[in-house]
């Protein structure tokens, strides 16, 4: 019997999906654990597995266009078996020409063959110079407003047919603005899944919580002489990210008001330290989450950002990579920039934003003398941690990165 195939919630915060492409077509013999298709959601690109046996029978969802979470994507049954019934909720099925559009069947002994988009029947091009392009073609470019000459027809011998009309896009119209020639021109490109939840967590966060922050200047001549030191023996490259992440954890162990959430009606003070680590990809920002910070060394905190590192920028991370965090750092400083704020990064309380290290002249034991500083800011919601609390935080993470060693005891 057919069953429909709908598109899983594949993270909690999952809304919507888009088939960025289809890893079956029409006809395929499936099993458990065939992959059917990758899935753009709203933090990665996650592959989608099958749990029918059967026959690819039908693909309702299309490549690149965003879905609800819970739509039908496909159909799998017998080969030659009447779905649309299935796929119109259990109305009859009237005739041949009803079935559903761009669906191939595969059926055996009969000789009706089912209308599709793509087939060659009717409204084919004379022998004047009329456009090849299907009834429903025709109609879908009319509602739109689309000349129909202005498109590629990606049919049987170039004829229109449904996914060209919802695949068009006009040819932006440069104005010209100057006797020179000179055009104003533009692109627009769709907004991915990943920015849409970007876009709406931090809007959320920063017109919800009510963001206050604190910024301090760190003398790094001693972290930056340690991580050499350390670099000498190890065999992971530690980078100043690694050893700020781990004197963040040890620090939030001395103030775990800062490690911390609003609850709406609670404050939840977390016992355990887990540091999401903020990382660019091309269509945003990842936080995949450090477990159990405190209590790893900066070998093993290194080894797993690394590895962080690879997955996201290659779509691979999985619900549980990003899911948990406590506290959250950003670090701008490999880009350049000594100072910057971010926006907290619910469910957290804080979170730290981490400049570059620089060279500056400073005053050391009463001496003028060039030292190394990195200014980090922490962003706190004010609603769970107050000023002094933060204050207090950041003199213990200054502490720490000022002598490293009291990181390694």
């Amino acid at each position: 019997m057919a069953e429909l195939i709908r598109l899983p919630k594949m993270s909690d915060t999952m809304e919507e999906g888009v088939i960025v492409k289809w890893n079956v077509k029409i006809g395929d013999t499936v099993k458990n654990g065939d992959i059917l298709a990758d899935v753009e959601t709203d933090k990665a690109t996650m592959e989608l597995e099958n749990f029918v046996k059967g026959v690819v029978l039908h693909l309702e969802a299309k490549e690149g266009v965003a879905i609800p979470v819970d739509s039908i994507i496909a159909v799998i049954g017998a080969a030659g078996e009447d779905f649309s019934a299935l796929l119109n909720g259990g109305a009859a099925t009237k005739s041949a020409s009803d079935k559903p559009v761009e669906t191939v069947k595969a059926e055996a002994n009969t000789s009706a063959t089912p209308v599709t988009e793509s087939s060659n029947s009717g409204n084919t091009k004379s022998e004047d110079d009329r456009v090849k392009a299907s009834p429903l073609a025709k109609k879908l470019a009319e509602d739109k407003g689309i000349n129909i000459n202005e498109i590629s027809g990606s049919g049987e011998f170039g004829r229109i047919v449904k996914r060209d009309i919802e695949n068009y896009t006009p040819a932006s119209k440069p104005q010209v603005v100057s006797s020179n020639g000179w055009v104003e021109s533009f692109d627009e490109v769709s907004v991915s899944q990943m920015r849409k939840t970007i876009a709406g967590r931090l809007a959320d966060s920063k017109f919800t919580a009510p963001h206050f922050y604190l910024t301090m200047e760190i003398n790094m001549d001693n972290a930056v002489v340690a991580r050499e030191r350390m670099n000498e023996i190890s065999e992971v490259k530690i980078s100043m990210n690694d050893i700020v992440v781990k004197a963040a954890a040890v620090a939030l162990q001395k103030h775990p008001a800062v490690n911390s959430s609003w609850l709406g009606t609670k404050i939840r003070y977390n016992h355990h330290i887990h540091i999401g680590v903020a990382m660019a990809v091309e269509d945003g920002l990842l936080v995949p989450v450090v477990r159990f910070a405190n209590n790893k060394n900066l070998s093993a905190i290194s080894t797993e950002i690394k590895e962080y590192g690879v997955k996201a920028k290659a779509k691979k991370l999985q619900p549980a990579d990003w899911q948990g965090n406590t506290f959250t750092i950003s670090n701008l400083g490999m880009f350049g920039i000594e100072e910057f704020t971010a926006i907290i990064n619910p469910p957290d309380a804080c979170i730290l934003a981490v400049g570059g290290v620089k060279d500056t002249v400073g005053v050391v034991n009463g001496e003028i003398k060039a030292i190394k500083t990195m200014k980090v800011t922490l962003s706190c919601d004010h609603r769970v941690v107050d000023g002094v609390v933060g204050s207090k935080f950041l003199n213990t993470l200054k502490e720490l990165l000022e002598e490293p060693v009291k990181l390694l005891v």
